[in-house]
């Protein structure tokens, strides 16, 4: 017995010895490397839990015995994607309405619907994005970052708006019957007060971020026109400044734009109607552009518009100009995208309409990742390939700084050290 007990406990540890030891590292090697800035040949990322343990040529650093090692072959590495302008509850209009959206569908729908398309974003390499309103689903954004966050269901980091701060009286949902109360699409407030308690009531419920409405298509014959006061938007930036936050605005003319960059806010979603002065400003002041050019380019196909074959709608060439003059201005520019209006995992769209209005390619994957970073204030932490930083990180097939159509091939996806896609 006691031989047979020696030969089992020797057996034993030799099995113990064959297993491979789970040290929490992985080693990627890839064809190359794009680290946020540039692109780098030759490299390889270790990765130590949830954090990039070393980035470097091979070679320059040195990889433990015991390590899960995943050869992407012919693929870019690149750190993951930063969506700036989303809607989680949204989707595309094409397929309802905004305004039968909010009418038709439940709240429990829409919440379903908005874990489905952080899924999407997700696996579409997207690891992190900014959720800029819920659009009459109430504080319900904040269940979805927790849920995503404690890894109830697979989602990007959020950064979250809530319901969106809008003028009394300038916002859906609209009826021709003008005694019927319907939902809105945001929340309502007027005058500094009102506003100062507003936005401390969508911080209260979670809100990470400050969006507002400084312009809506409110004018006469449903033109767009400025909504709040410089005094009113100021209200907003020191109220959300005092807890660490900052204010986006929602802004397509050129007043609304003036008004929102005078009031401090930190990035203009849209900026339809911009003008080369109002880009200067803008540079001026430091406020970075979220152009959402793929929204106006769907909005315009809902319509009919057959790109190719028909004449650029007025919108379209406008966004043309717009844009162009942003780059002339030098303005910081937020890769966003405004997703929601066309579909959730399409975000790439996005990127590649940037090069097409003219941005170089590495300069949009730039912004896509380490510039998105430090726009929404998470640059120590995220959209660069390096030690230290939280290990999000993706690979499609193929180089995109030489096509930026290679982002939509990904063909792996960490988040946090955790890898979804393989």
């Amino acid at each position: 017995m006691r031989i047979i007990c020696l030969i089992l406990c020797f057996y034993g540890s030799w099995l113990m010895a064959q297993q491979p030891v789970d040290t929490g590292y992985i080693l990627l090697q890839p064809m190359q490397v794009f680290d946020g800035h540039t692109l780098q040949k030759g490299w390889q990322v270790l990765v130590k839990g949830n954090t990039i343990a070393a980035a470097g040529p091979v070679g320059s650093f040195m990889v433990p015995a015991q390590v899960r090692s995943i050869a992407l072959p012919q693929q870019t590495l690149l750190p993951g994607l930063i969506e700036g302008h989303t809607h989680m509850f949204l989707h595309p209009y094409n397929e309802l309405t905004w305004k039968e959206q909010l009418l038709t569908e439940s709240r429990a729908e829409r919440a379903i619907r908005a874990a489905e398309h952080a899924k999407a974003t997700l696996m579409a390499g997207f690891t992190t994005a900014r959720d800029l309103g819920t659009e009459g689903a109430g504080y319900d954004d904040v269940g979805l970052k927790q849920s995503i966050a404690k890894g109830v269901i697979p989602g990007p980091r959020l950064l979250i708006a809530t319901r969106a701060i809008v003028a009394t009286g300038s916002y859906g949902v609209k009826n021709e019957m003008a005694d019927l109360e319907l939902p809105k699409g945001a929340a309502e407030t007027d005058g500094k007060e009102g506003m100062i308690k507003e936005v401390r009531t969508q911080i209260g419920q979670g809100a990470d971020v400050v969006k507002v409405y400084a312009d809506y298509r409110w004018g006469l014959d449903e033109q767009p026109a400025p909504t709040f006061s410089i005094e009113e938007l100021q209200a907003a930036v020191e109220t959300a400044a005092s807890s660490g936050r900052y204010v986006v605005a929602h802004a397509g003319t050129a007043e609304g734009m003036r008004r929102a960059i005078l009031a401090g806010v930190h990035t203009i979603e849209h900026g339809d109607m911009g003008t080369p002065e109002i880009f200067r400003l803008m540079k001026e002041k430091g406020v970075a552009l979220c152009p959402t050019i793929m929204a106006v380019e769907a909005g315009a196909m809902y319509k009919g518009w057959r790109p190719g074959i028909d004449a650029e709608p007025e919108r379209v060439v406008q966004k043309h100009k717009s844009f162009k003059a942003a780059l002339q201005a030098g303005v910081t520019i937020c890769a966003g995208g405004d997703v929601g209006v066309f579909s959730h995992g399409k975000n790439y769209l996005e990127l590649e309409k940037m090069v097409e209005y003219g941005m170089p390619t590495e300069a949009v994957l730039q912004a896509a990742t380490s510039g998105n970073a430090e726009v929404i204030g998470w640059g120590a932490k995220i959209g660069s390939i390096r030690k230290g930083m939280l290990a999000d990180i993706i690979a499609v097939s193929g180089n995109p700084v030489a096509d930026i159509k290679a982002l939509e091939q990904v063909k792996f996806v960490m988040k946090d050290g955790v890898i979804y896609k393989l």
